[in-house]
């Protein structure tokens, strides 16, 4: 054949035809032959010291969960309910539109052995609240949906920076070659504002990056199936041919770390055609633990499917599942951001987010798993409790006081630490900021914040920039 005839290999990479998963399997045949490519893999870190956390897994709850309707019990805002906020300075809000204190939309009651106080808003993880270590005076830089939210998944309000499951795919690897340490599972109505930057590796090596899966039906993952339409005998002589290229770039470009990042992707893609089927399998599941999370329940669209199935990875070694609950910013809203009626927006999030979550906890701990998996339960920031406007029901961004919880492994059991003041408006003590909150992630998972990094553009990188203390106050 004349040289003038042989296609690209760019161009022959599109029109293979055997999508990602013959890429890499193509590479997996011939790695005995190519060991130029081993000068190429990236540093896997070790923990720098005994962990209590092998694995995470995170609730993401998009869009602005208000603390004084959910965890953060407030009877002076009962009395002041009405009145004009005065003392606390400016208007913190998004659209700075200040109206009137209103009370919670909600009743509080105490619950468990430990009395936490939890609105009715979630009656299925109010029975959880010995397990949990709420964290009551986290605080954000941003009022913003978009950079506030970076900044919980990278610890940065701009984006482009490593998420934390980046981090820990590249501090500690994954337990199962066979699947990503970093998997994402979106709101199957869809992806939250900003995207995939949510789930980036930024600078980190791009075998890190969050694997997203289809959560909406069909194949978690597209493209993995080789096309029926392809002969067995053209797909070897395909992955033969595609071999020897990889086999001449890598001997070409010894230094392209770029390059051997694609083909380490390529390669668990081609692992991922048999992992991925059995980890996804929820029919195997007996009909009792189905039940459970609320499987098949219209209430929850679908959300009760990703918590299962976070479980699942979580069995089979994956490091890090994020379970995103809440898409983009339509109208209606389909997320947690109550601006024109905080209660007729939070009944329905609620309904899609309680059950499951509860379950999950639950179902982990029934099983042992929650003694070495770090739970994680964030949103981007809170909610006013001043109405966004006079006369209205619904609640502006709050970013200087809100609530997350901890739970698992190396967590305190059933207290709450910190505290907002007394109208839920500022920190009241023990404030935690991002980095803070990031720094005592890494801790449970034996990582040292300031020591966990990665040199880009002249500066050693870190989850944690150069801020953030380890909350030892809620270790156990």
């Amino acid at each position: 054949m004349s040289d003038h005839a042989l296609l690209s290999r760019r161009h022959f990479l599109w029109n293979s035809g055997g999508g990602l998963g013959a890429i890499a399997l193509a590479w997996m045949m011939n790695q005995e032959k190519s060991a130029a490519s081993t000068k190429h893999s990236d540093t896997v870190l070790s923990p720098h010291f005994p962990a209590k956390a092998k694995r995470v897994v995170q609730i993401f709850c998009v869009g602005g969960v208000s603390h004084i309707d959910a965890f953060d019990y407030k009877p002076e805002l009962e009395r002041m309910h009405g009145k004009s906020l005065e003392g606390k300075g400016e208007n913190l809000g998004f659209f700075g539109q200040p109206g009137k204190l209103m009370k919670s939309v909600y009743d509080f009651k105490q619950h468990g052995q430990s009395g936490a106080w939890v609105s009715s808003l979630l009656p299925h993880l109010a029975g959880c609240v010995d397990d949990v270590c709420f964290i009551k005076s986290m605080f954000a830089k941003s009022n913003n949906h978009t950079p506030a939210a970076f900044q919980l998944n990278s610890g940065f309000t701009l984006n482009g920076f490593p998420s934390m499951g980046a981090w820990l795919s590249y501090g500690l690897g994954s337990e199962n070659e066979n699947l990503p340490a970093f998997v994402v599972l979106p709101d199957p109505r869809g992806l939250p504002a900003g995207g995939s930057i949510n789930w980036t590796s930024g600078f980190l090596p791009a075998n890190h990056q969050g694997v997203a899966f289809r959560t909406q039906g069909g194949d978690p993952i597209p493209d993995l199936r080789t096309p029926s339409g392809i002969l067995p005998a053209s797909r070897d002589a395909d992955m033969k041919l595609l071999a020897s290229l990889n086999r001449k770039f890598a001997a070409d470009h010894p230094d392209d770390g770029a390059f051997a990042a694609r083909l380490r992707s390529y390669e668990l893609a081609a692992r991922m055609q048999a992992s991925i089927p059995e980890a996804s399998d929820l029919d195997s599941e007996p009909e009792s633990v189905k039940k459970l999370y609320g499987i098949g329940e219209p209430a929850n669209k679908g959300f009760s499917r990703n918590c299962l199935m976070a479980r699942r990875l979580l069995e089979r070694g994956v490091r890090f599942v994020q379970i995103i609950n809440g898409s983009t910013f339509v109208s209606p809203r389909i997320n947690w951001d109550g601006h024109e009626n905080v209660k007729e927006n939070h009944d329905n999030q609620a309904a899609t987010m309680d059950k499951p979550v509860a379950a999950l906890i639950q179902d982990l701990k029934q099983r042992g798993m929650l003694e070495d998996t770090l739970f994680i339960w964030s949103t981007e920031f809170g909610r006013s409790p001043v109405t966004q406007g006079v006369g209205a029901p619904g609640r502006d961004h709050h970013p200087s006081v809100f609530t997350c919880f901890l739970a698992g492994a190396g967590v305190k059991k059933g207290i709450s630490y910190g505290s907002s003041d007394e109208l839920g408006y500022f920190v009241g003590e023990n404030k935690v900021t991002m980095p803070d909150f990031h720094a005592t992630i890494l801790h449970l998972l034996g990582l040292d914040h300031k020591a966990l990094t990665f040199y880009h553009n002249g500066i050693d990188r870190r989850l944690t920039n150069v801020e953030g203390e380890v909350v030892h106050g809620l270790l156990a």
